[in-house]
C-alpha cells in the first residue's frame, strides 16, 4: 500500500523529468535560445506586448534595440496603448518618423534599475527629457511604473501604463504661450516657422513681450518690416544643439547666426545684457530658455571698424578700394585687421601711393581676409588661405603671428565675421614671374617666359598654377633642344603653355591622380601615390610656392605635349578625297612624314605643308588609292 507521502514523491519526479525532458528538447530544437534575451526578444516573447511589437518594427527600430546599448526601455503594454484614441495610434503607425521620435522618448542610454532612478529630469535617447517622480510609486511623466527591472542581455525594461508622449515643438510651445505672441509674429515674419519646427535640435534663447516691450516701437515695427534683418536677429537667439542650464558655462557660445553671444553665470544666468528667467523647457526639437531682453546682434565689420578711431586709416582704404558693400554683407570674413600704427610702418609714401592705385590696393586689403569665421580657437599653424586668393602663414608660436605680424587683439564679434587686430600690415607674395626672375634655379625659364612673350601673361591676375621646370629639368633635354626652342618662339610658346594650368589654384593638397588641361590645350596627367606627385613623366620636387596670381609647383623634367600620345604614333582621318594626318611634336628629334601605297613601300617623304599647333604637327594631303599607308621616320644627324 503507497502512502500519500510516497505519491507525492513520485509525482514530484515525474514532473521534473518531464520538465527536463521538455527543457532538453527546446534547446536541441532551439539552440540560440540559450544565450540571455535581448530587450526585443523578450518584448517579442510577451503577448502584453504585442502593440508596442507592432510599433518598434514600423519605426524600423528592432535592430538599435536588439543592439549591444545597453539601453532602459520604458516599455508601455497594450493597456497603454488601448488608453490613446484610436486615430492617434494608427496616425503614428502611418508616420515611421513620428513614431520613430515618440518610441526613442521612451529609451534612456545605459541600464538604469529602479535602484537607480532619482528624482528629476533624464534625458532620453529621443533628445527631450523625461521627468521621474518617486513620491507614491515611481512615475515618468504622468505614467506609472508597474513592473521594473526586467533584466534583457542589452539593458533593462521597465513596465508603464501610458504611453509617454514627447513634448511639443519649440513653435508649438511659443504658440500656446500667449506671453510668447510678439515671438511667434517675429519668426513668423522672418519665414522661420518651418526651421524651429525641424528636428534641431536647437537651445532658444526666447525674449517674452515684456522684452519686445523695451525696444523702442519704430525699431520693433521697423524689424518686421525688414524680414533678412529680422532672421538674423532671431537667429542670434538660438544655438544649435540641446544646451540645457546645466550645461551652461560662463565665456562665448555661438549662435546659428554666426555671431557669438556671451553667458554670465554670476548672480544668476545672462546672457550678454539679458537674464535668463526660466529655463529648461523641455521641448521635442530642443530647449527654451526665456529672457527679459532682445538679444542684438553686434555691428558688421565696417561699422566696428568706422566706430573705432584706431583703425581710420584701414576705413580710408577700404572705402578706396570700393570694400565696403563686400564687408557689410552677411557672408562672413574673417578680418586680419592692421590698425593705424600698422600702417605707419610703411615706408614714407606707401599709403598715399596705395590710396591712388586701387586694384593694388584692393589686392592688399583681400590679403587679410580669409571667408568664414575663424576664431583665435580655431586658427591652426599652417597656411589658411585668404580672399585674395594666396595663402597666409599662421604661426601659434609665442602668441599668434600671421606671416611677420602679430595678432594684439583677438575675436572681435562682428555681426558678419571675426576681426583679429595685427600690427604690421600683411603684403601678397610677388607674381610668378618676379618669383622666378629672384630664384636663379629659375633661369632659363625666366629666359624662355622672355623669348615666348609670355612675361606679360604671368604678371596677370591668373590665377595660374605653373609646373616650373628647374635649370636641371632644361639640361636633361637632348643636345640643341633648348637652342632650338629658344629659336622658335611659337614652337616654345606652345611648350611652356602646356605647363600652365588657368583656373582655381591647384595646391599639392587639391592635385589628384588624373588629368588637368593646360593652356596650350593639351591634358597632362597627374600621378599621385606615396613616393610623391608626377606631372606625365616629371616629378614634383617642391609643391606649393605662394605667388599673388597663383601657385608654382617645381619640377625636374621640361614637360612635352607629346607624352599625351603615350604609345601612339600618329592618326589619320579621311574625308572627302583629303587625307588628314596629325603627329605629336617630340622634342630634341626631327621626324618625316612617309607613304607608300602598300605596308612593305616603297616609301616616299611627303611634300605637303605642315602646320604646328597645340603640340602637334598637322598635315593635309589628297588620299592617293583605296589603301594607303603612312608613318614617322626619324632623320639622323647626318641627313
Amino acid at each position: 500500500m503507497k502512502t500519500k507521502q510516497q505519491s507525492r514523491f513520485r509525482i514530484g519526479r515525474v514532473k521534473h523529468a518531464l520538465l527536463a525532458l521538455v527543457a532538453g528538447i527546446f534547446l536541441l530544437a532551439f539552440p540560440g535560445r540559450a544565450k540571455a534575451a535581448t530587450i526585443v526578444d523578450i518584448a517579442v516573447g510577451n503577448s502584453d506586448f504585442s502593440t508596442l511589437v507592432t510599433a518598434v518594427q514600423a519605426a524600423s527600430l528592432v535592430e538599435t534595440l536588439q543592439g549591444p546599448g545597453p539601453f532602459t526601455v520604458f516599455a508601455p503594454n497594450n493597456a497603454a496603448f488601448a488608453k490613446l484614441p484610436a486615430e492617434t495610434l494608427n496616425g503614428f503607425l502611418q508616420n515611421p518618423e513620428k513614431l520613430r521620435q515618440v518610441l526613442l522618448y521612451h529609451v534612456v542610454p545605459g541600464r538604469v534599475r529602479s535602484t537607480d532612478l532619482v528624482a528629476g529630469k533624464i534625458v532620453t535617447a529621443q533628445g527631450a527629457a523625461v521627468t521621474v517622480n518617486l513620491t507614491g510609486g515611481v512615475k515618468v511623466n504622468d505614467s506609472s511604473v508597474i513592473a521594473t527591472d526586467i533584466e534583457a542581455s542589452n539593458g533593462i525594461i521597465h513596465v508603464i501604463d501610458t504611453v509617454l508622449l514627447p513634448p511639443p515643438n519649440i513653435v508649438e510651445i511659443a504658440v500656446s504661450n500667449p506671453d510668447f505672441s510678439t515671438l511667434v509674429a517675429a519668426v513668423q515674419a522672418a519665414a522661420l516657422t518651418t526651421t524651429l519646427q525641424g528636428p534641431g535640435p536647437f537651445t532658444v534663447f526666447a525674449p517674452n513681450n515684456a522684452a519686445f516691450a523695451k525696444l523702442p516701437p519704430e525699431t520693433l515695427n521697423g524689424l518686421l518690416q525688414n524680414p533678412e534683418k529680422l532672421r538674423q536677429i532671431l537667429l542670434y537667439h538660438v544655438v544649435p544643439g540641446r544646451v540645457r542650464s546645466t550645461d551652461l558655462v560662463a565665456g562665448k557660445v555661438v549662435t546659428a547666426q554666426g555671431s557669438a553671444v556671451t553667458v554670465n553665470l554670476t548672480g544668476g544666468v545672462k546672457v550678454n545684457d539679458s537674464s535668463v528667467i526660466a529655463t529648461d523647457i523641455e521641448a521635442s526639437n530642443g530647449i527654451i530658455h526665456v529672457i527679459d531682453t532682445v538679444l542684438l546682434p553686434p555691428p558688421n565689420i565696417v561699422e566696428i571698424a568706422a566706430s573705432n578711431p584706431d583703425f581710420s586709416t584701414l576705413v580710408a582704404a577700404v572705402q578706396a578700394a570700393g570694400l565696403v558693400d563686400l564687408l557689410q554683407k552677411p557672408r562672413p570674413f574673417t578680418v586680419f585687421a592692421p590698425n593705424n600704427a600698422a600702417f605707419a610702418k610703411l615706408p614714407p609714401g606707401t599709403v598715399e601711393a596705395l590710396l591712388a592705385d586701387t586694384n593694388r590696393l584692393r589686392t592688399i586689403l583681400l590679403y587679410h581676409l580669409v571667408r568664414g569665421r575663424v576664431r583665435s580657437t580655431d586658427l591652426a599653424a599652417g597656411k589658411v588661405i585668404t580672399a585674395q586668393g594666396s595663402a597666409a602663414t599662421v604661426s601659434l608660436t609665442g602668441g599668434v603671428k600671421v606671416n611677420e605680424s602679430s595678432v594684439i587683439a583677438a575675436d572681435i564679434e562682428a555681426s558678419n565675421g571675426i576681426i583679429h587686430v595685427i600690427d604690421t600690415v600683411l603684403l601678397p607674395p610677388p607674381n610668378i614671374v618676379e618669383i622666378a626672375a629672384s630664384n636663379p634655379d629659375f633661369s632659363t625659364l625666366v629666359a624662355a617666359v622672355q623669348a615666348a612673350g609670355l612675361v606679360e601673361t604671368l604678371q596677370a591676375a591668373g590665377p595660374y598654377t605653373v609646373f616650373a621646370p628647374n635649370n636641371a629639368a632644361f639640361a636633361k633635354l637632348p643636345p640643341g633642344a633648348l637652342d632650338a626652342l629658344l629659336a622658335d618662339t611659337n614652337q616654345l610658346k606652345h611648350l611652356l603653355l602646356y605647363h600652365l594650368n588657368h583656373g582655381p589654384r591647384l595646391r599639392a593638397a587639391n592635385l589628384a591622380t588624373g588629368r588637368i588641361p593646360t593652356m596650350q590645350g593639351a591634358q597632362a596627367n597627374v600621378t599621385v601615390s606615396d613616393a610623391g606627385v608626377r606631372i606625365n613623366n616629371s616629378a614634383v620636387v617642391a609643391a606649393d610656392i605662394e605667388a599673388v596670381n597663383g601657385i608654382i609647383h617645381v619640377i625636374d623634367t621640361v614637360l612635352s605635349p607629346t607624352d599625351g600620345f603615350s604609345g601612339v604614333e600618329l592618326s589619320l582621318g579621311v574625308k572627302a578625297g583629303a587625307a588628314t594626318v596629325v603627329w605629336p611634336l617630340i622634342l630634341g628629334k626631327q621626324h618625316v612624314l612617309e607613304s607608300a601605297l602598300s605596308v612593305t613601300g616603297p616609301w616616299t617623304a611627303t611634300t605637303n605643308a605642315v602646320v604646328i599647333a597645340n603640340g602637334v604637327n598637322k598635315t593635309q594631303l589628297p588620299a592617293a588609292g583605296a589603301q594607303q599607308y603612312f608613318r614617322l621616320r626619324e632623320v639622323s644627324a647626318t641627313e
